[in-house]
């Protein structure tokens, strides 16, 4: 069955802005719907099965409710709100793209898919987080910017940011200069979004008061930290103990955001990874969240998620060769 629906955008909507450069945005709907589009002035006419239609017009009015916040469309901002589509339940794609967190210098951040806001609004209500997921998918990146709101609003004194220093294929005992610059390329990571999101000119100053402390996790050991924003990023990298000895470190008024990538583990092989472990021990514990974002929550260059999956392919065919190996050889 073939079907035909009208929808007229709004005269205070642009059509070039709701079409893209060059109809960009309208050769993305109609790749991804199963629907022909027709445009003429304001008037966009879809023809195609019934879902097809009903799903073509809710993503207009998605695209149409995004350029009235002010937030411009690009391409990959289409794509996501087309991946979003049916599976955001009661939660429109537009609201995922148009929930503010922080505003720096021009620049907002925003959570970018449906994961990404779940994991922000999880730590919004919880005081432990776990954000679980592959490069890119910004785990680091939203905790830290919710760690600047946070602080900006008054809701804690000082944001804590920590990192395990685990030798990733190098040793530290051959790089030059005292123990902090042996430590510095570890924490740079953290420096650098700490940059996007904190005028710069003030950084030094925050630092030297400690109201942002940046440090390996072997310095949290025996201390207790109160009304504080506190991220732990790299968490594959923690041993069991060391991943107990950091949330034990949780104080009064604190809360914990811990992220890490368990296919990403760094650690000798016998020694068992604390994020890999930390959710059979702690699941049902009230106020802890897990929240796990995917290759397609990727935010960087499209083609990284592209890797991402694609590593994931390749790893999950390795370990089914493997394992036929290992029943052969028996």
């Amino acid at each position: 069955m073939v079907g035909t629906r009208q929808i007229t955008v709004p005269a205070s909507i642009d059509m070039v802005n709701v079409l893209g450069p060059r109809d960009e945005f309208l050769r993305i709907l109609e790749r991804e719907l199963d629907a022909d589009i027709h445009v003429r002035g304001n008037e966009v006419t879809l023809t195609g099965p019934p879902a097809a239609i009903v799903q073509g017009a809710e993503l207009l009015t998605e695209m149409v409710t995004v350029l009235r916040t002010g937030q411009g469309l690009a391409a990959d901002t289409v794509e996501r709100l087309v991946s979003m589509m049916g599976q955001a339940g009661d939660t429109r794609p537009a609201d995922v793209l148009t929930q503010n967190i922080l505003s720096n210098r021009g620049k907002t951040i925003r959570p970018k898919t449906l994961n990404q806001k779940r994991y922000v609004d999880a730590i919004d209500k919880h005081t432990v987080v776990f954000g679980i997921g592959p490069a890119g998918t910004g785990k680091t990146y939203l905790a830290m910017a919710k760690a600047v709101q946070a602080l900006q609003r008054k809701d804690v004194n000082r944001i804590i940011l920590t990192r395990p220093a685990v030798e990733a294929g190098e040793n530290l005992g051959f790089l030059p200069g005292t123990l902090n610059d042996k430590i510095d390329p570890y924490l740079r990571p953290l420096y650098d979004a700490l940059h996007d999101m904190v005028d710069p000119d003030s950084i030094p100053r925050l630092l030297t008061s400690g109201t942002i402390e940046v440090a390996p996790l072997a310095y949290m050991r025996g201390r207790t930290l109160n009304d504080a924003f506190i991220i732990l990023d790299e968490a594959q990298n923690t041993s069991m103990e060391q991943m107990k000895m950091f949330l034990t470190r949780l104080g009064f008024g604190a809360k914990m955001v811990v992220t890490g990538d368990v296919t990403q583990v760094d650690l000798p092989g016998a020694t068992r990874s604390g994020l890999r472990a930390v959710q059979g021990v702690l699941d049902g514990v009230e106020d802890i969240s897990f929240c796990s974002l995917t290759n397609h929550d990727v935010v960087r260059n499209r083609l990284v998620g592209k890797i991402v999956e694609a590593y994931d392919r390749f790893e999950s065919v390795d370990q089914q060769q493997q394992a036929g190996r290992r029943r052969g050889s028996r």
